[in-house]
């Protein structure tokens, strides 16, 4: 599994969990005892394991749409997982810290949500800098030079 592959399975991944954080039967009340956040709207736990509120689905579905879109092209694809694997990384560092842990206020990212971060931005970090094999870029290149990517975005 290449980049590509990465990218297109993550941006199912996330598009659906973005999705299904708007479902209610999917969501269960968040109780007592957690950090508060300043949004309210959507809050609660997806699956009863993640802690979400509506920024954090609007922020999964977008990085699940750009997944699909990075799809297109191994040099997007690599510099998604790139992305991603940054993002997801510095969201799971701060998701251990008290003061952190809501985003001020905004976006819950505590409890189960540090290690689906973690395990994301490892995996992202494979992907995005591990270097190509040459059947990999031979094939860029080919697209490249047929211009078949030319017109891509």
């Amino acid at each position: 599994m290449g980049a590509r592959y990465f990218a297109l399975i993550a941006g199912i991944v996330y598009v659906l969990l973005g999705l299904f954080g708007f479902i209610p039967g999917m969501v269960a009340t968040p109780g007592t005892g957690g950090p508060e956040v300043v949004i309210k709207t959507g809050y609660g736990y997806l699956l009863e394991l993640f802690a979400i509120n509506i920024i954090h689905n609007i922020v999964r579905i977008a990085v699940g749409v750009w997944g699909l879109i990075s799809y297109r092209s191994y040099i997007r694809s690599r510099s998604y997982a790139r992305g991603i694997a940054v993002f997801y990384g510095v969201l799971a560092i701060m998701g251990l810290l008290p003061v952190l842990n809501t985003v001020f206020g905004i976006m819950p990212i505590f409890g189960h949500n540090v290690w689906l971060h973690a395990i994301t931005a490892l995996i992202a970090a494979y992907f995005g800098f591990k270097t190509p094999d040459a059947v990999t870029l031979r094939e860029h290149e080919r697209s490249m030079a047929s211009g078949r990517s030319r017109n891509r975005f």
